[in-house]
């Protein structure tokens, strides 16, 4: 594959998965940041996108999830890594397609699977771009986008891109999903980045894994040890997402919540439970005030209350001293559990406190001088 220069116009480098929700947008934070602190210019964008920014208007899109003429579709996720790397609005590339139901059904009945002139017109974009270097986030697996002819390969190969990947590793049949992306992208393949590694492993690999994935081709540029904070949801995603009541503490609704704890054994085992936990969800049933009290005083970030009946006034005076959110939902504990387990790492990298952890868990564990060689960039001294 030809390494073109940064400095040339259009330069491109895809950062993409084997599976969903693996790390990509923390990999691009601290990935941009690192080029930014070397004098690159950045560029960012998605060219199927998976959530359109606010301020898109609401006809900009037609039914096939393609850009109407004279509109520009800015992604979600493009908008927030733009504020948070201060970066300009013309550094923020549109999108060619978008990703939902509606289009993916209109293009499969029509038997459209070309990436048409939404992506000619990202394409031309990119080429016009200045010096620097434009990081370009795929879809979230190898085979997603393939509806829209935007799928990760395809992308490395209309662009001429190389790819980094980034891949959740649990034991060696992980591999799997990297030799599968590694027989279809080839010399593309830029590098992986392993995440989501349970802590205590992370030297193991570095000392056995990784070598062996370099033997089969497999260039390793870091492993990354799983991270609660970046798998957290805010208590107000999850009163949507259960179609909550909020009883009280509306305003401490971005509080971030780690783990979940499930209220249903008696008070004194309750209580030292909740102790060894931190920044935590419980859920209980409405009618145990006694979990439900022995909880605030815990490191919980928010009380959930399951089935009939409403909470005692004196909880909520007390949660409202502490500061901590009570919610009312209709679900059963079951169904509630599994909402909020299903929601854990499934929510995008939304705030600042998650972005600043990023760029620190990048910086540490990632080594990217190899790429930075590929691209021709400066390598540090």
């Amino acid at each position: 594959m030809g390494q073109a220069s940064p400095s040339a116009p259009g330069a491109a480098l895809l950062v993409g998965s084997c599976e969903p929700f693996s790390g990509k947008s923390a990999l691009v934070l601290g990935l941009a940041r690192q080029l930014l602190q070397r004098g690159i210019s950045v560029r960012f964008g998605k060219p199927l996108a998976t959530s359109l920014d606010a301020t898109t208007p609401a006809d900009a899109l037609n039914a096939a999830g393609s850009v109407t003429p004279g509109s520009e579709l800015i992604d979600d996720d493009v908008r927030f890594v733009g504020q948070i790397l201060g970066l300009a609005d013309d550094q923020l590339l549109p999108s060619a397609h978008l990703l939902e139901p509606a289009a993916a059904q209109a293009r499969l009945l029509a038997g459209d699977l070309d990436a048409g002139a939404g992506f000619e017109a990202f394409r031309a974009r990119l080429a016009a771009a200045g010096e620097g270097l434009t990081l370009l986030e795929a879809a979230g697996s190898l085979s997603e986008g393939l509806l829209y002819g935007l799928s990760l390969p395809q992308l490395a190969s209309s662009l001429q891109a190389p790819v980094v990947l980034v891949h959740p590793w649990s034991d060696a049949g992980s591999a799997d999903a990297l030799l599968q992306a590694h027989g279809l992208l080839g010399s593309q393949l830029a590098g992986v980045v392993l995440n989501a590694v349970t802590p205590d492993a992370v030297p193991q690999l570095r000392a056995e894994v990784v070598p062996a994935l370099e033997r089969l081709g497999i260039p390793v540029l870091g492993v990354m040890p799983r991270s609660p904070l970046l798998r957290s949801v805010t208590v107000e995603e999850l009163a949507r997402r259960l179609d909550a009541r909020v009883l009280c503490c509306r305003e401490r609704l971005d509080l971030l919540v780690e783990t979940l704890s499930i209220g249903a054994m008696n008070v004194n085992s309750a209580m030292e439970f909740f102790r060894r936990r931190r920044n935590m969800a419980v859920v209980t049933g409405a009618d145990r005030t006694d979990i439900q009290l022995a909880a605030l005083e815990a490191s919980t970030q928010c009380l959930i209350l399951t089935g009939a009946g409403e909470p005692l006034p004196q909880l909520i005076s007390r949660a409202e001293e502490l500061e901590v959110p009570l919610l009312k939902v209709e679900h059963d504990t079951l169904t509630t559990v599994e909402v909020i387990e299903r929601t854990f790492g499934h929510v995008r990298l939304h705030e600042s406190v998650k972005a600043s952890y990023a760029f620190r868990l990048v910086e540490e564990y990632c080594d990217f001088e190899r790429l930075y060689r590929q691209l021709r960039l400066p390598v540090a001294a």
